[in-house]
């Protein structure tokens, strides 16, 4: 009896308990390569150790492999059947700049450098259906598994979809999954609509004129009108923004200055904006040219804007998000889904697949507050839960069946 069948046979439990039955076996395999990735982390566009043991292994299980798109993506295909439908499930592979704090038996090896978002847990958990579904899987049509490089601040889904991936690698839908801190741990989380934030970067520098500490009134002092930009940019969310709207501005660094006697010729302030909703991400935009401009002109200052585009706001598609959903329910139990998850204000390059291909990104709980798991990413204490392998792995076939069926 194939797994579909069963699932459409049988309660989610016993579904659930069949798939996992069939990766016990080998989920120690996929718990060691994971660890070996952690060990071996590697920035954005650089994973070549990582690139190279995914193609590797997907090669070895009977997948067509495809390398370089992105500079160091790889797509895996798997073609059965006769069918005309095609999807994709994504991966990421990078890791971060952060000295890992964690004494563990897998900590990175290689220094200022870990994986704290999981994204080790991503690829091994991906690897682990890969092989689940290249030996056990029914369905008719073709299968696109996509190993990203640089989702954190690169844009490797830009840089892969440049190169041609769509193009090469047709999908009427694709997929992704991250792992969640504080979310409990294999409870899976689906939102429709906007599910994360727009990510932008700003700088603005203050110039004025230098001057002598004791006589400000010789001066054009860039460091009062940069603390009257700060505080009045905060304006912009609390009055100029829908309070029923989503809108994030953050000052994360200050710098000017060297003495306290010297008033110097310019401060240099670093800014992240995030929303929700493209109109409110313009509005943003508009109002913090406008008020940082005019409030340096105030204190006898000039302000340069440099606005730099980031990630665009994900959107989850209704029907692909439902379906989503609707095959975790019958794997796991509704006692394991939530479908209507809070969205956040992290942001995330996925979205500019969605943007190209329908899908849907969700949400796996790493473990709740107060568990090792509950740990937040982008934390030198992170670490993947192994223990969402097997669900991960297990959810990654049954979509794929589903999907795909026969």
């Amino acid at each position: 009896m194939s797994s579909t069948t069963l699932e459409r046979t049988t309660s989610g439990t016993e579904a659930a308990s069949y798939l996992r039955h069939a990766l016990a076996s080998r989920v120690g395999e996929f718990i060691a390569l994971r660890r070996d990735i952690h060990q071996h982390p590697e920035l954005g566009f650089a994973e070549h150790r990582t690139a190279a043991l995914v193609a590797q292994r997907l090669g070895d299980w009977g997948y067509t492999v495809s390398t370089g798109l992105g500079g160091t993506g790889v797509v895996g295909t798997l073609k059965r059947g006769t069918g005309t439908k095609s999807m994709g499930l994504r991966a990421d592979m990078d890791a971060l700049p952060i000295d890992e704090a964690a004494g563990r038996e897998w900590k990175s090896r290689n220094a200022g450098v870990m994986h704290a978002c999981g994204h080790d847990g991503h690829t091994a958990t991906l690897l682990a259906a890969a092989r689940e579904i290249a030996e056990h899987a029914q369905f008719d049509g073709t299968l696109n598994l996509i190993f990203q490089p640089a989702e954190e601040g690169g844009g490797g889904a830009v840089r892969m979809m440049e190169d041609g991936l769509f193009e090469k690698h047709p999908c009427d839908a694709v997929f992704a999954l991250h792992n969640a801190p504080g979310v409990p741990e294999g409870v899976l989380a689906f939102r429709a609509g906007a599910a994360m934030a727009s990510s932008d970067n700003v700088s603005i520098v203050v110039r004025g004129r230098g001057g002598h500490g004791a006589l400000p009134h010789r001066a054009s002092d860039p460091v009062v009108a940069a603390a009257a930009i700060v505080m009045a940019l905060q304006t912009v969310v609390s009055r100029n923004v829908d309070p029923l709207h989503t809108a994030v501005v953050t000052v994360g660094a200050i710098h000017g200055g060297q003495a306290n006697n010297v008033i110097p010729q310019e401060v240099r302030l670093e800014l992240s904006v995030r929303a929700l909703d493209a109109q409110v991400r313009a509005t943003l935009k508009q109002r913090i040219h406008e008020v940082a401009q005019l409030q340096a002109q105030s204190y006898g200052a000039q302000a340069e804007i440099d606005w730099r585009d980031g990630y665009c706001v994900l959107v989850n598609h209704a029907e692909h998000t439902r379906f989503a959903a609707d095959v975790a329910t019958r794997l796991f139990g509704a006692a394991r889904v939530m479908r209507d998850a809070p969205p956040i204000t992290a942001s995330e390059d996925f979205a500019f697949m969605l943007e190209k291909v329908p899908g849907c990104y969700f949400f796996i709980g790493n473990g709740a507050e107060g568990t090792p798991g509950g740990c937040m990413v982008h934390n030198p204490a992170y670490d993947f839960n192994d223990a969402l392998i097997e669900p991960g792995a297990a959810m990654w076939r049954a979509l794929v069946e589903e999907f795909l069926k026969k």
